[in-house]
């Protein structure tokens, strides 16, 4: 085989590999809150906010805090900096992505499922095993 090729093939197999190794370490898995607190890595977790516990926003240190209940019925306490996502007090089902600091789940993104899209779909999931071992 001639250099060229060899050179060329070469340089295929790395940029191969380096966009398997980029693609690999920027996706973020999904975990139950006991799983995110052992990984005390950045992972997403779904759940539904539990409205016994209520929810605050400190406008002064501009946090929103609420409890959440994990789709395998765990429960844990939720701080995120910024003001509350717009649907949150009717959505079904709430995707937190962040980690745990200390006994608290420190969510760096909060995102929203739009009631009328979903309905019923939480139920369905619920108790169900969606996430990444």
């Amino acid at each position: 085989m001639k250099t060229k090729y060899i050179i060329g093939i070469v340089a295929v197999a790395i940029f191969a590999a380096l966009a398997i190794f980029s693609f690999d370490s920027s996706k973020i898995e999904y975990a139950s809150f006991p799983e995110a607190k052992d990984k005390a890595k950045v992972v997403q977790v779904i759940g539904s906010w539990d409205q016994s516990e209520g929810q605050d926003y400190n406008s002064e240190a501009n946090t929103f805090t609420f409890s959440m209940i994990d789709e395998l019925g765990n429960k844990a306490r939720v701080v995120s900096t910024g003001s509350k996502p717009n649907n949150f007090d009717v959505a079904p089902m709430v995707v937190i992505k962040g980690k745990f600091e200390g006994n608290e789940f420190h969510a760096s993104n909060i995102l929203t499922k739009c009631p009328s899209k979903y309905e019923g779909e939480f139920e369905e999931l619920q108790g169900t095993q969606l996430y990444n071992n």
